[in-house]
C-alpha cells in the first residue's frame, strides 16, 4: 500500500496545513467586513479598526501561549483547544449588536484562538516531525496559510455582497468545527507515538544534534542576546507592514481609490497566491542559503512595493503590485524560524519563536488600529504606506546584524563525544 510507504510526518503536515489554511482563512475576515460594519451600524473605521487591532494583538499573545502549551502538552491538544475557542468566538457575530462584542469575539476569543494555531504550529510540527528538509516543510506551512487567503478572501466577498456579511461569517464557523475531526483523528505530537523517527533521520545521531535538540533557553536568558531583539524588530516590521496594514486595510483602500470591492479583493488573493509560490520556495532556498541575507532582500523588495502603492490607481498595476508584494508576504517565516532554531535550540522553539511571533503581531496590531486612526484624520492610508516602507528597510538592515547560523552557538566540547 502507498499509504504504508509515506512517512506518517506527511500526513501531520497535510493535517497542519489545512489548519494553517483555515486559520488564515478567519483571519482575512476583516478586510471583507469593514465597510459593510460601518454602513450597518455606523461605526467609525477607527473603532472598527481598534477591535482589529485588539486581535492582532491577542493573536501575537496567542503565540507565546500556544507555543509554550504545545512544548509541554503537544500540539494535538493545543490544535484541538484553539479551533473550538475559534469557533466559540465566530458564532455570536451571527447576532452582533454592540461594538464592545467585536472587540470580545473577535478582537479576544479568535484572536487567541487563532494565535495559537497560527503562531508556532508549523515551526513545533517541523522541528519535532523533520530531521531534514525542515525549511521545504516551514515554507509548505507558509504557502498554507497563503493559500487560506486567496481561497476565502474572494469567497467571502462574493458571499458578502450577494448574501450579507453574516453569511460570510457562517461559512467561517462552519470550516473551523468541520477541522475538528481531521485534527482528533489524525493528528499526532511525536513521532515515536507512532513507532517512527523524524523524518531524515539515520540509524544514529551525532553529538552535534544530541546538544542541538536537548538545548533549553528559557525567556529571560533570550531576552538578554542581541540577536533575540534583532529578530523580534525585524518580525515586528513583518507584522507591520503584512496583516497588520495590507492585509486589512488594502480592500477599503483599493476601493476608496476607484477600484470595484471584486478587483480588490482579487488583489488581495493574487497577493495569497503568489505568497504560496513565495513562502514555499522561501522554504527550499533557507535550506541552502543564508537566512539572514533572504531576510535582507525580502524586507527590501517589500519596501520597494510599498513605496509605490499609493501611486497605483489602475488594475494592471494594482495586480503588478499585488505580484511583487505577494511573493514575500510571509516568506519571511521560514529563514526567522532557522534563525531562531539556531540561536536558541530546538527545545525551546515553541516558546522562543512565540514571542518573536508576538512582536509580529504587536507590529501588525498598531499597523491596523494607525491605519483607521490615520484615515480618519488624513482621508487616505498614505502615510501609513510611506512609514511601511521606511520600516521595511530598516528591518533589512536589522536582519543582516543576526550572527550567522554557524557561528550561534558552538557545541560544547563535553557534548562533541561520540553519541552512545
Amino acid at each position: 500500500m502507498l499509504l504504508q510507504r509515506v512517512h506518517y510526518a506527511w500526513v501531520v503536515v497535510a493535517v497542519t496545513a489545512f489548519v494553517a489554511l483555515t486559520s488564515a482563512g478567519v483571519r482575512s475576515l476583516p478586510g471583507v467586513l469593514i465597510q459593510p460594519l460601518e454602513a450597518e451600524f455606523g461605526w467609525s473605521r477607527a473603532a472598527i479598526s481598534f477591535a482589529i487591532g485588539i486581535s492582532l494583538f491577542a493573536f501575537g499573545l496567542g503565540g507565546p501561549l500556544g507555543g509554550s502549551l504545545m512544548d509541554r502538552f503537544g500540539p494535538r491538544r493545543v490544535v484541538l483547544t484553539a479551533l473550538t475557542v475559534v469557533v466559540i468566538g465566530l458564532a455570536p457575530l451571527l447576532l452582533l449588536r454592540d461594538l464592545w462584542q467585536l472587540h470580545l469575539f473577535w478582537g479576544l476569543l479568535v484572536g487567541v484562538g487563532t494565535g495559537a494555531i497560527g503562531g508556532t504550529l508549523g515551526a513545533t510540527v517541523a522541528v519535532r516531525w523533520f530531521r531534514t528538509n525542515r525549511g521545504l516543510v516551514l515554507g509548505l506551512f507558509g504557502g498554507a496559510s497563503s493559500a487560506g487567503q486567496l481561497v476565502f478572501i474572494p469567497v467571502l466577498m462574493v458571499l458578502t455582497v450577494q448574501a450579507g456579511w453574516r453569511t460570510a461569517v457562517l461559512l467561517c464557523v462552519g470550516v473551523a468545527a468541520f477541522l475538528l475531526v481531521p485534527t482528533l483523528l489524525f493528528l499526532r505530537d511525536r513521532p515515536e507515538l507512532v513507532g517512527l523517527k523524524p523524518f531524515g533521520e539515520g540509524a544514529t545521531m551525532t553529538a552535534a544534534e544530541l546538544a542541538e535538540d536537548s538545548r533549553v533557553t528559557s525567556i529571560r536568558d533570550a531576552l538578554r542576546t542581541r540577536d533575540f531583539w534583532l529578530l523580534a524588530g525585524s518580525f515586528f516590521v513583518c507584522g507591520y507592514t503584512s496583516n497588520g496594514l495590507v492585509g486589512t486595510h488594502l480592500i477599503p483602500h483599493a476601493v476608496e481609490h476607484g477600484f470595484t470591492a471584486e478587483a480588490a479583493a482579487g488583489a488581495l488573493g493574487v497577493i495569497g497566491m503568489m505568497n504560496v509560490v513565495g513562502t514555499t520556495a522561501s522554504g527550499w532556498l533557507t535550506d541552502r542559503f543564508d537566512p539572514r541575507k533572504l531576510l535582507c532582500c525580502y524586507y527590501g523588495f517589500r519596501a520597494l512595493s510599498l513605496a509605490f502603492l499609493p501611486l497605483i490607481l489602475d488594475v494592471p498595476s494594482l495586480m503588478l503590485f499585488a505580484i511583487v508584494f505577494g511573493l514575500d508576504y510571509i516568506a519571511t517565516v521560514p529563514p526567522t524560524v532557522k534563525l531562531t532554531a539556531a540561536s536558541f535550540g530546538r527545545a525551546s522553539i515553541g516558546r522562543i519563536f512565540g514571542w518573536i511571533f508576538f512582536s509580529h503581531m504587536v507590529g501588525a496590531g498598531l499597523a491596523a488600529y494607525g491605519g483607521g486612526f490615520f484615515h480618519d484624520m488624513l482621508g487616505d492610508y498614505h502615510l501609513m504606506f510611506i512609514s511601511a516602507a521606511l520600516l521595511g528597510f530598516i528591518a533589512a538592515g536589522l536582519s543582516l546584524g543576526i550572527r550567522p547560523v554557524g557561528r550561534l552557538h558552538p557545541v560544547p566540547a563535553a557534548a562533541q563525544a561520540p553519541a552512545v
